[in-house]
């Protein structure tokens, strides 16, 4: 068995320790870091991803293996920016103003970063104008997160603030959380819904191509 296979198998497995050490190993064989991040990391994600909607794994083995991910991207970012690798674009996530829940959030966070992407996490209770902060410092897409009843009109606020600013036709905004639904999302003026994490990297992968 190579290292990108056996790489992804670590991951998918959320075994963190065995991701870093094959990691490692792949960068002292020579195997350049993107290989490493796309074959192996992003690859892995994507069946991670697959299997979660396919009811083959649940959100603790989910969150387990993008935890290992993360070790694993620590490890190759120093060696991606050294050789510039471009991002597949920036989303900057947060849950909004009231609402202090944040494992939802964190998850997808983790799934975007492991598909490639420039995560800004702004944490939890994030007001509105910390959203309009993130795109004039170059966010493509906002996603929102809120997990309330009594916070989910939160996103309406945090839409209408970005509109406000005049940055509207510059990103994309994605919703999700318990509560939330497609025909909120349509409400309020966001671009997508995704009712998962792995559906919600497909959808910010959707909204960038279109």
């Amino acid at each position: 068995m190579t290292i990108i296979p056996e790489l992804r198998e670590a991951v998918i497995d959320g075994r963190a320790k065995l991701a870093v050490t094959k990691v490692t190993q792949g960068l002292e064989q020579g195997i350049p870091a993107e290989t490493l991040l796309q074959d192996g990391l992003i690859a892995a994600m994507k069946e991670v991803g697959q299997l979660f909607e396919e009811h083959e794994i649940y959100v603790p083995e989910m969150l387990v293996a993008a935890r290992a991910m993360n070790a694993a991207v620590d490890v190759l970012k120093p060696r991606l920016v050294e050789h510039a690798v471009k991002s597949s674009g920036t989303v900057a996530i947060g849950t909004v103003q009231g609402d202090l829940h944040d494992i939802g959030k964190n998850l997808v966070a983790m799934m975007l970063k492991g598909s490639g992407f420039e995560v800004v996490d702004l944490g939890t209770d994030v007001p509105p104008e910390r959203f309009v902060d993130a795109i004039r410092a170059g966010a493509d897409v906002v996603g929102m997160s809120a997990l309330l009843t009594t916070t989910m009109t939160s996103m309406k606020e945090v839409v209408e603030a970005i509109s406000l600013a005049g940055l509207r036709d510059r990103v994309r905004i994605i919703v999700g959380g318990a509560p939330i639904t497609a025909r909120y999302a349509t409400e309020i003026g966001a671009d997508g819904y995704a009712p998962d994490a792995s559906k919600a990297v497909r959808k910010v992968r959707e909204l960038l191509t279109v």
